[in-house]
């Protein structure tokens, strides 16, 4: 299973929009909070590339690597 996602314009502000640096910590510290057993690293999107699929068992997968990929979303989408 290979999970396929692209941060765009992570930089830009749109009127109303918070910071993108403010976004991501604080998406990223929810997600630190919700999975406090793994190690998360800098970069969200490299906890899917280095992933290794059958580490865990199926359900943990499959709920682990949506709430990294519902992360990477939000902090695309500034939310």
């Amino acid at each position: 299973m290979t999970v396929r996602f692209r941060v765009r314009d992570l930089v830009g502000r749109r009127p109303g929009r918070r910071p993108a640096d403010d976004v991501a910590g604080r998406v990223c510290s929810e997600l630190a909070l919700d999975l406090p057993d793994e190690d998360l690293g800098e970069y969200l999107y490299d906890c899917i590339d280095l992933y290794e699929m059958g580490s865990k068992p199926r359900c943990e997968e499959a709920e682990f690597l949506g709430m990294v990929q519902e992360a990477i979303d939000r902090i695309e989408w500034g939310e």
